[in-house]
């Protein structure tokens, strides 16, 4: 874990792709995606089935390394509302055993905010919120260009590009801005946009940083950086 101050609060970033809140126990992550492959399938383009057990495998490893007793989902935890229909039953039965042992809330994103209509997502358990205040931060799926508060999101997926040493380097990042930060996807199957994003850069700021935690390390790269690789399109 790495620790970063944020809005007057200790959090760490980790290497998952995820954030932990220390003060509070808690896990965020944001755009699990489960089910995405399913979603391809049904218009013929065939992916291996096994995204949403990945993702929640790597959920399952952090609420036991962490011992978390809160997660906050961010968003687009579904690739769609008709996700948790297609669920298979090994992943659901282990979804329904992990929101049983913690408190855990679902933030609406824009892929799945009609998936609490489902009854097979009502099966799941855990809370529902469009979004939420935490101790003086805003929970949210979508970062909100109007609203000052401190504000924590996802639905970016951001993704650091840059060259070293004549070679092109991705990886998932972190974006920190004055006052917003952005988290990386979780989902197994899931891509990224730029950190050096004009959509982005809007959002945070043009002095806003992208995030790495590496080796124990935060690493800190400008958005505005030449090295960073920026694809606008």
């Amino acid at each position: 874990m790495v620790p970063l101050s944020f809005a007057g609060h200790t959090l760490h970033a980790l290497p998952q792709a995820a954030l932990y809140w220390p003060a509070r126990k808690a896990l965020l992550v944001a755009d699990l995606h489960f089910e995405k492959a399913s979603w391809y399938a049904r218009s013929g383009q065939m992916l291996p089935p096994y995204d949403s057990m990945a993702t929640l495998h790597a959920v399952e490893r952090l609420v036991a390394d962490t011992g978390a007793e809160e997660l906050w989902c961010l968003g687009d935890s579904f690739h769609d509302s008709h996700g948790p229909a297609r669920l298979p039953a090994d992943v659901r039965a282990r979804l329904v055993a992990l929101t049983s042992t913690l408190r855990w809330i679902w933030v609406t994103g824009n892929h799945d905010v009609a998936m609490t209509e489902s009854v097979h997502f009502a099966a799941l358990g855990g809370q529902v919120v469009t979004e939420a205040i935490v101790d003086g931060i805003v929970l949210r799926h979508e970062a909100s260009s109007e609203d000052p508060r401190p504000e924590i999101s996802g639905h970016y997926h951001p993704k650091l590009r840059m060259s070293f040493r004549g070679r092109n380097v991705a990886r998932p990042c972190f974006v920190k801005g004055a006052g917003k930060m952005i988290l990386p996807a979780f989902g197994a199957l899931t891509g990224g946009l730029d950190a050096g994003h004009a959509q982005i850069r809007k959002l945070v700021g043009d002095t806003g940083e992208a995030l790495v935690p590496l080796n124990g390390q935060l690493l800190r790269f400008p958005l505005l950086s030449p090295q960073l690789c920026r694809r606008t399109a």
